[in-house]
C-alpha cells in the first residue's frame, strides 16, 4: 500500500471564471490537478479532497449550501476518496486531516489546489512541520492578483514568490510533467 497521499485543496467552483472569486489560470491548474489525481489513483495513493466552507452564511466566498462550495467537476471526488471540510486556510487546522493521514500510514503528501499564497502555502508548511515529505505541483495550483498598499502584484508573481519560498525551506516544488515522469 502506498504511503503517499494526494491532497487537493479548495478546487471548488467559486474559483472558476463563473464563480464569485475567479483565479488566474484556474482551469489549467484544475486540468493538471486531474492528471496528478489520476496518477495517484493508479499508484494506489490516498486521495484526499479538502473543501473550504465558510462559517458565515452570507460569505462572498464558499458560503454554506451554495454551488460555489462544490468541487470543480474535473477534480470531483470519487467513491473511495476522502473529503474533509475546513474553515481555515491551513487544511490541518481543526480538521481530521492529520489523524486521517496518520491512520493510513502516510509519510509523503503531494499538494495541489488553490490559492497558492493562502491555503496551499498554509497547508504545505503545516504538512512539512508535521514531518510529511512534501511535494507541491505548482502548475496544478492557482491564485489571483493581490493588492499591497498602492501596488497590485500580478498573480504569476504572487505564485512564483510562494513557490520559491516553499521550495527553499519546505519541500519539493515541481511541474505536472515532471511529477508524472
Amino acid at each position: 500500500m502506498s504511503k503517499r497521499a494526494v491532497i487537493i485543496v479548495d478546487l471548488q467552483k467559486d474559483y472558476l471564471g463563473s464563480g464569485s472569486f475567479p483565479l488566474s489560470g484556474i482551469e489549467a491548474a484544475a486540468a493538471n490537478a486531474a492528471r496528478v489525481i489520476e496518477a495517484g489513483r493508479n499508484r494506489g495513493d490516498r486521495i484526499v479532497h479538502v473543501h473550504h466552507v465558510s462559517k458565515e452564511a452570507d460569505s462572498p466566498l464558499f458560503a454554506p449550501d451554495t454551488d460555489g462550495i462544490r468541487a470543480i467537476p474535473a477534480v470531483a471526488p470519487e467513491r473511495d476518496d476522502t473529503v474533509i471540510i475546513k474553515n481555515y486556510p491551513n487544511s490541518f487546522r481543526q480538521t481530521p486531516l492529520h489523524d486521517t493521514l496518520q491512520a493510513a500510514g502516510i509519510e509523503e503528501v503531494v499538494v495541489v489546489g488553490a490559492m497558492s499564497d493562502v491555503c496551499i502555502d498554509a497547508t504545505a508548511r503545516a504538512a512539512a512541520d508535521l514531518g510529511y515529505g512534501l511535494t507541491v505541483v505548482h502548475d496544478a495550483c492557482a491564485t489571483r492578483d493581490k493588492a499591497f498598499g498602492d501596488s497590485v502584484v500580478p498573480a504569476a508573481q504572487v505564485h512564483a514568490t510562494i513557490m520559491s519560498a516553499l521550495e527553499f525551506g519546505y519541500g519539493k516544488v515541481t511541474t505536472t510533467a515532471e511529477f508524472l515522469s
